[in-house]
């Protein structure tokens, strides 16, 4: 099934999530968007990662596909006192202003999807690299 990757938010969907992770290529892909809800899809490659960072009055849900990560947490960027291997159908639960990071220890894409609680993201962000997320002024 194709996924029609675009911001479906604030009208009813529905989508085969596992699917819609896979087949997404972009570092991160919105795909639906509300007013206390957000859900991104997203791929880390390689010995890269989803950048340390912290959502102020954000919680944050992130299950795992495919592929295998090292999740880090911490109430500062310099005290990630939490570590723990991921992989497939691993969920990681991330408190409102816990810094975070999770990094792709293994040889092929890390394919995960996330979802905010409320949106952290402008509505239809996509992000076809992690540098393209790193360069966009609206993110923080």
């Amino acid at each position: 099934m194709s996924i029609d990757f675009k911001d479906h938010g604030k009208k009813p969907y529905v989508v085969n999530i596992e699917d819609a992770t896979v087949q997404n290529d972009n570092y991160r892909t919105t795909i639906w968007t509300g007013a206390k809800l957000q859900v991104t899809v997203m791929t880390i490659q390689p010995n890269d990662d989803i950048g340390l960072e912290v959502h102020h009055g954000i919680d944050q849900f992130i299950r795992i596909e495919e592929g295998q990560g090292l999740c880090q947490m911490g109430p500062s960027e310099d005290n990630l006192n939490f570590e723990q291997a991921v992989s497939e159908d691993d969920a990681v639960l991330v408190p409102a202003d816990m810094w975070h990071n999770i990094k792709n220890i293994g040889d092929k894409p890390l394919k995960l999807y996330t979802i905010y609680a409320g949106p952290d993201h402008v509505e239809g962000t996509i992000h076809p690299t992690h540098e393209d997320a790193e360069n966009d002024p609206n993110e923080h």
